[in-house]
């Protein structure tokens, strides 16, 4: 790093901080305004913000390492959603949007009654915010750690001596904590509005050096055309390391596991009704309309332009270091030792820019629980606007020291990865159901909640299916485990209470036959879209991923025949989509 390198990562944090005092008027007028910016986002900058979220310091190291490891094919860990974030633009952007709460851990005591309600709402509340966060946080910030040694040249036990304090504390951690603070600050300055204003421009960087890395990098070792070649006398490369899909050669777990993507995954995922993060933006929207069709920008971004230039770096640090002890520092090492100067500190700032961009979020997302769900909900019912923006900006400042704790008994991004899908899994089908039939309560989520927890954390910690090839089989037993376990208690206890479910039914218009029978005691009607939503995620679905395979095909050099009709069916399965949007 060289002085001008230094001058554009100061500018970069001199402009975020900017923009944190630019809205912190705004953001302080009322806990509507630092949640969800007064619900006025456009839906080009709520999409652009769930793209930058997801785009941290530890996704191009995560794929490097999976790259490394398990070719190309591997991807298909997070590939798989692609059908979530369907459902999520075309089921339940517009639900999310009508429902007009400040989160979705609110949305509870709105679908469900009584006291097993406000139960789950400070559960839900607590463990989001606390242990989630923590989890994503904490790799973060390792991810984060790894690239500051990089950078700086440190070792593992490089100190930096605090004299008045008399403390000596890691020099990588210590980087890392300052990056964090400046985050913090502007977060807790400017709340929604300040968050998704710089994860817009933090986006733009964190593309442009990502671009500029993978053309520099395929440049060193001769072109795209050179790529197959050297992959084949490599004997680091993993087999079939551009493969799109598992092989039959890479065994019976392995392709369980593929199996296990493409069939449960994406439906059995926590997120699956499209609520935290994401279904904060899509509240946060103008309208229903911007709402789906941000989900449907961050769907493209996030799974078709993102991952290519990680990928591609990816293959040829194969080539260049083929002896890496972390597989995951293959992406660090290309940025130090192949840019120049210049595009070194711009692709510094780009990965800050990356970190910031999704500590910001999980910041606010957490603080959004914690201030209205928590202080507002049980401890403060009666306080006044402002009191509730500074319990949210509290609550950020206790949220980022308990990440940087987490983050320091962390070893792999990928294993934390994996680890939150094991604890979420199986919790999905009750967050789906819960807008579309009636008689799931709120003992249906809380017993999903607990059991994929506890089975998540014994199958990790007392069994060998913790391990990184039986994951397929992990998941596979934590969703029967939790499927069993709600479906049960859902008929075994008392269903929510009619006010209620009449009260859910005007406010969100969900209709079909498991709302059927509401509807026909409570004298009610809602319009249904029924076949074109469905066609809609189908499309959708199709649109993006043979978008995805055309793009990598033809970047990898791949002949025309190969990736042209890919295009042409994307093309199509793209117009399908604007149809089923109008109609």
């Amino acid at each position: 790093m060289q002085f001008v390198d230094w001058v554009i990562v100061a500018a970069y944090c001199v402009l975020s901080l900017g923009i944190g005092f630019f809205f912190a008027k705004r953001a302080g007028r009322s806990l509507a305004d630092f949640v969800l910016s007064g619900r006025g986002l456009p839906w080009w900058l709520a999409g652009t913000s769930m793209v930058a979220t997801t785009f941290a310091a530890d996704t191009p190291l995560a794929v490097t390492g999976i790259v490394r490891t398990k070719g190309i094919a591997g991807n298909w860990f997070w590939w798989n959603l692609v059908m979530s974030s369907m459902l999520w633009a075309f089921f339940y952007a517009r639900l999310w949007r009508r429902a007009g709460v400040l989160t979705d851990v609110e949305f509870i005591e709105l679908r469900y009654s009584g006291r097993p309600a406000a139960f789950l709402r400070g559960l839900k509340a607590c463990y989001s915010a606390i242990l989630i966060n923590c989890i994503v946080l904490g790799w973060v910030i390792l991810a984060m750690t790894k690239i500051g040694r990089a950078v700086f040249g440190l070792s593992r036990t490089a100190a930096i001596s605090l004299p008045i304090l008399g403390w000596e504390v890691p020099a990588d951690s210590a980087i890392t904590v300052l990056c964090i603070l400046l985050a913090l600050t502007y977060s807790v300055l400017s709340g929604m509005w300040g968050v998704v204003v710089t994860d817009f421009i933090q986006f733009a960087v964190a593309m442009f050096g990502s671009i500029a890395l993978a053309v520099i990098a395929v440049g060193h070792i001769g072109g795209i055309a050179a790529i197959r070649p050297m992959l084949l006398s490599s004997a680091a490369a993993p087999a079939s390391v551009l493969r799109f899909a598992p092989q039959p050669e890479a065994g019976k777990l392995a392709l369980m596991t593929f199996g296990v993507y493409l069939g449960v995954q994406w439906w059995a995922f926590r997120n699956a009704d499209g609520g935290e993060y994401i279904g904060l933006r899509a509240m946060s929207c103008r309208t229903e309309k911007d709402a789906r069709l941000a989900i449907l920008w961050y769907s493209f971004a996030h799974y078709v332009l993102r991952p290519w230039p990680w990928i591609l770096v990816a293959i040829v640090s194969i080539v260049v270091y083929p002896n890496l002890a972390d597989p995951e520092m293959g992406y660090p090492r290309m940025m130090m030792d192949f840019l120049p100067v210049g595009l070194r500190g711009l692709m510094v700032a780009s990965i800050l820019a990356a970190f910031m961009s999704t500590v910001d979020t999980h910041l606010h997302w957490g603080a959004s629980y914690l201030s209205n769900d928590i202080y507002k909900r049980f401890l403060r019912p009666q306080a006044g606007e402002k009191e509730y923006v500074l319990a949210s900006r509290i609550s950020m400042v206790v949220m980022a020291a308990l990440a940087v704790w987490a983050s320091s008994i962390m070893n792999s991004i990928e294993w934390a990865w994996k680890f939150l899908v094991a604890i979420g899994a199986g919790v999905g089908p009750v967050y789906l159901l819960r807008w579309y039939w009636w008689r799931i309560n709120a003992w249906s989520e809380i017993s999903a909640m607990v059991c994929s927890l506890t089975a998540a954390l014994v199958i990790f910690w007392f069994t060998p299916l913790g391990g990184r090839e039986y994951e397929g089989v992990r998941l596979l037993i934590i969703v029967a485990v939790s499927t069993i376990a709600w479906l049960s208690v859902t008929f075994l206890s008392r269903p929510t209470h009619p006010d209620n479910l009449r009260n859910f039914c005007e406010r969100v218009r969900v209709g079909g036959p498991g709302w059927r029978s509401v509807e026909q005691a409570a004298g009610l009607s809602s319009g249904r879209r029924g076949m074109w939503d469905i066609l809609g995620a189908v499309s959708g679905g199709v649109f993006i991923y043979t978008s995805l395979f055309a793009l990598g095909k033809l970047l990898l050099g791949f002949p025309w025949t190969a990736w042209a009709p890919i295009a042409i069916t994307a093309g199509i399965a793209g117009a399908a989509v604007v149809v089923c949007l109008r109609e």
